[in-house]
C-alpha cells in the first residue's frame, strides 16, 4: 500500500516521486504527450506537472487532496505561475469546476500513477491489492469519460505501475490494449493501437523484488514497471 493516512502517502510519494526523477520517469511519461495544453488529473505531489512545465506546456492540475497541490505549489516554485492547480474530484465535478476546465480547453488529458490513501480506496494488507485496482480502474473510467465529454481533447495518456515478465512484454501490451479498450474506453470516442502501448522497466526503484515475485510464482522474470497507453480521439 502506497500509506493508510494522508500523511503516510505523502511521505510515500515523495520518496516514490524523488526516484522516478532521478530515472527520468517524469521526463520519459511527458515526452509521450502531443498537444500543448494538459489536463492532469491526480498531480499527487507535482512531479508529473514539473515535467510537462519542463516541455513548455500549459497545465491545468487538479486533485481531490489540498495537501497534494500546496505540495505542487511549492515543488513548482516560479513555474507555479504558468500552471493552474484546482482541488477537485473527477467523479463528482461541479457545475463551476467543469466550467473552469471547459473554459482551459485542453487537448489532451493525463493520468499518471493514479493512488489514493487506503481511507480513501479501502485498501488493506490481506487483500492482495483488490481495492486498490478497482480504485483505479474507477477512477480511469471516469477520467475517460471527462476526456470524452471536453470536445477539445485529442488524446487521453494513462500511466501505471505494474509488474510484467519482461521477456513477454509484447504479450503484455496487447493485455494492456485489451483490458482499456475494453474497460477505460469501452463505448467511448476514443481508439488506442499496440505501438502506443509501451512498457518502460523502472531500474532499481527500492520496491521489494521477493514479494513481487511471490505475487507473480511460476512467472520467471517478473519486474516492476511503468505501463503507458496513450489513446485518441476517433476521427
Amino acid at each position: 500500500m502506497s500509506g493508510a493516512t494522508v500523511s503516510e502517502f505523502l511521505a510515500y510519494w515523495r520518496n516514490e516521486g524523488e526516484a522516478y526523477v532521478r530515472r527520468g520517469d517524469y521526463s520519459w511519461m511527458a515526452e509521450l504527450v502531443p498537444g500543448g495544453r494538459v489536463l492532469e488529473i491526480g498531480c499527487g505531489l507535482g512531479f508529473g506537472t514539473a515535467a510537462l512545465v519542463a516541455r513548455g506546456l500549459a497545465v491545468l492540475a487538479i486533485d481531490t487532496l489540498p495537501e497534494c497541490l500546496a505540495a505542487s505549489t511549492a515543488r513548482l516554485g516560479v513555474a507555479a505561475g504558468g500552471v493552474k492547480l484546482m482541488q477537485a474530484d473527477v467523479a463528482a465535478l461541479t457545475t463551476e469546476k467543469l466550467a473552469t476546465i471547459e473554459a482551459f480547453a485542453p487537448d489532451a488529458v493525463v493520468c499518471w500513477l493514479m493512488g489514493a490513501p487506503a481511507v480513501t480506496t479501502g485498501a488493506a494488507a490481506s487483500d492482495g491489492g483488490k481495492a486498490v485496482a478497482a480504485y483505479r480502474e474507477a477512477v480511469h473510467r471516469h477520467v475517460a469519460e471527462l476526456a470524452a465529454k471536453l470536445l477539445t481533447v485529442r488524446v487521453l495518456h494513462l500511466v501505471d505501475r505494474t509488474a510484467i515478465a519482461w521477456q513477454a512484454k509484447d504479450i503484455g501490451r496487447d493485455t494492456l490494449l485489451r483490458y482499456h479498450l475494453g474497460t477505460t474506453l469501452r463505448d467511448l470516442p476514443f481508439v488506442a493501437v499496440r505501438r502506443n502501448a509501451l512498457y518502460r522497466k523502472l531500474e532499481g526503484n527500492g520496491l521489494d523484488d521477493a514479494r513481487i515475485r511471490r505475487a507473480y510464482p511460476g512467472l520467471p522474470g517478473v519486474v516492476p514497471t511503468l505501463a503507458s497507453l496513450l489513446a485518441e480521439r476517433k476521427g
